[in-house]
């Protein structure tokens, strides 16, 4: 399980250190790709396969889920911790989620995100605006 919000640098060869409290749930691998929200994710191994069988299992006469495959699966990178518990983020993924220095690396339960800081702080703001009308539109879903 993924909590927490973290604040880390990555250095001149693009890695990225996974806060100590991530790195036993991606120990035996990870895989980095584009999120959504121009973030990017992270999923252990497990996860991984899941979310991509689910994917792949979509219809491919449609043409919405082609691209978001495409956009999943051509960007996705696995990746091993190195020893000191970081990974190579690569620069085509920095540059989708527009991270350059520092990252912001956020728990989401099943996956990691990693946001490049003012993004991750103008939805923070967005969320603390909107939470109760968010919260009130999903209350079924809950």
């Amino acid at each position: 399980m993924f909590l927490g919000r973290f604040s880390h640098n990555l250095d001149a060869k693009g890695r990225l250190a996974i806060p100590a409290k991530f790195r036993a749930a991606v120990a035996d691998g990870l895989v980095v790709t584009r999120g959504i929200d121009r973030c990017l994710s992270v999923y252990p191994l497990a996860a991984w396969q899941s979310f991509a069988d689910r994917l792949s299992a979509l219809s491919k006469t449609d043409s919405d889920v082609r691209l978001f495959q495409r956009m999943v699966f051509a960007e996705a990178m696995d990746e091993v911790l190195d020893g000191q518990g970081r990974i190579v983020v690569p620069p085509e993924l920095r540059r989708y989620a527009g991270i350059e220095r520092e990252a912001t690396i956020v728990g989401m339960n099943t996956h990691i995100e990693i946001w490049e800081p003012a993004r991750w702080e103008a939805l923070s703001a967005a969320v603390e605006d909107e939470g109760a009308s968010i919260a009130q539109r999903l209350a079924d879903l809950i």
